[in-house]
């Protein structure tokens, strides 16, 4: 079976963590003793039937408020497929939150209340899920038992948000009408909805083709650590740990290494007691090259015919999510990308997006809490860098306060600026 992972998104109170609930507990994913507790803790509430939600709102807080806080990973099997499902807050102040849940998904599920419809909050995480490359969003137009069940209702929904994906060039979005409250259309279809002929959510979500760019992608592998056994049996093995970013590698293969800019060849992969011969992008291994380098850890194993650009200068959206300080023009950081972490300066705030309008203003004077821009970024040691369009893995990286260590900001690449940058 294969494995998707999916990020649920939305303003406050459209109803995510009773979703989720209700996709675990309508396919028996919950166990009994969970199912106890939870009717313990909705009866401590006050509540005549169980909460669903209390299945992701682990936080003390959040069940206290009735909101979600942190990204909760819940994990569900079908005959069909796998599921890593990441349930995101929907609160402004936790937009952030929401970016470290998306970051690895592959769908997302934006659910939009019916009574309201698509509002800022929609609008923001829309605009996120664009900048994060998720090429597939389900509509998830929830509480449609508060109105009815009216169609007219759902396709006035459904119409917003096809404009909203259409400015921000989301490629495939499927609409569904739900009640996560009864279950309808989650697991089973509507018995009250006979107007809507689509799928139910968990059909969709086990039937829809995920296409992974990083799987047609040129060879990327960033050095984590450099395997050297000292054994009497194998005194004089060298191997390069990673993960494979994208692409593919297979034994004899001309490549180049980064920032050396020496090319050789691959002499063999190995893979826990077993030598496979190749690997793919996802696969964790460790590389030997024919020749003997000095290779370490943030270095990059690339494509010889197609390298990615090493550049001290580039353009990327950024995402601010520092509540104790603003990002102001020539503040220095690290910046963490793949398996390298150099010295920065983000040298210009390019432009500033104004979620509700999408409009851009230019040269902003600073970014605050989760707010989103374009930035040009000048680091002191050359970066490999790919369009964030191209490679997720190698297209994104994260900004670390250099005085707190804390992360501040997370980048998606745009384009090099300015001639190669040497070594």
């Amino acid at each position: 079976m294969d494995l998707l992972r999916f990020v649920t998104a939305g303003s406050v109170d459209d109803g995510k963590s009773t979703l989720i609930g209700r996709l675990l507990y309508d396919t028996k994913q919950v166990f009994e003793d969970t199912i106890v507790s939870l009717r313990r803790a909705s009866e401590a509430q006050g509540l005549g039937e169980i909460n669903l939600a209390l299945l992701t709102d682990g936080l003390r807080a959040e069940r206290e408020q009735g909101i979600t806080i942190d990204v909760a990973y819940r994990y569900f099997a079908t005959p069909r497929r796998k599921f890593i499902i990441a349930d995101s807050p929907g609160h402004v102040q936790y937009t952030r939150n929401m970016v470290t849940g998306a970051s690895n998904a592959e769908l997302a599920l934006i659910l939009v209340d019916a009574r309201k419809g698509v509002v800022e909050q929609t609008r923001r995480h829309s605009a996120l899920t664009a900048l994060l490359g998720i090429r597939n969003v389900v509509v998830c137009v929830n509480k449609m038992d508060l109105v009815d069940s009216s169609e007219a209702r759902f396709r006035k929904v459904e119409g917003q948000f096809r404009q909203l994906a259409d400015h921000l060039g989301v490629e495939h979005v499927t609409v569904i009408p739900m009640s996560a409250v009864s279950g309808e259309n989650i697991v089973h279809a509507a018995t009250t909805m006979p107007w809507y002929e689509g799928p139910a959510l968990l059909e969709f979500l086990e039937t829809v083709e995920v296409d992974d760019p990083a799987q047609h992608g040129a060879l990327r592998f960033p050095v984590q650590y450099v395997v050297r056994p000292h054994t009497t049996t194998h005194h004089d093995y060298r191997g390069y740990a990673g993960t494979v970013a994208s692409g593919s590698v297979h034994a004899g293969q001309e490549v180049l290494v980064l920032p050396l800019g020496v090319r050789t060849r691959v002499a063999g992969i190995d893979r826990y007691r077993e030598s496979p011969g190749c690997a793919q992008a996802g696969d964790a291994v460790s590389i030997r090259l024919e020749d003997e380098l000095d290779v370490g850890r943030g270095n990059m194993i690339t494509d010889a015919g197609a390298p990615p650009a090493v550049t001290n200068r580039f353009t990327a959206d950024l995402c601010w999510m520092s509540d104790t300080s603003k990002l102001l023009p020539r503040q220095q950081f690290w910046i963490k990308h793949t398996t390298r972490r150099v010295r920065c300066v983000v040298e210009s705030l390019d432009d500033r997006l104004n979620v509700p309008d999408f409009a851009r203003e230019t040269a902003p004077a600073a970014f605050e809490l989760n707010e989103i821009g374009r930035v040009t970024v000048r680091t002191l040691e050359p970066v490999f860098v790919d369009p964030y369009a191209t490679s997720r893995d190698t297209g994104s990286f994260i900004l670390i306060d250099v005085a707190t260590r804390r992360t501040v900001a997370a980048g998606m690449m745009r384009e090099a600026l300015g001639e190669p940058a040497t070594a």
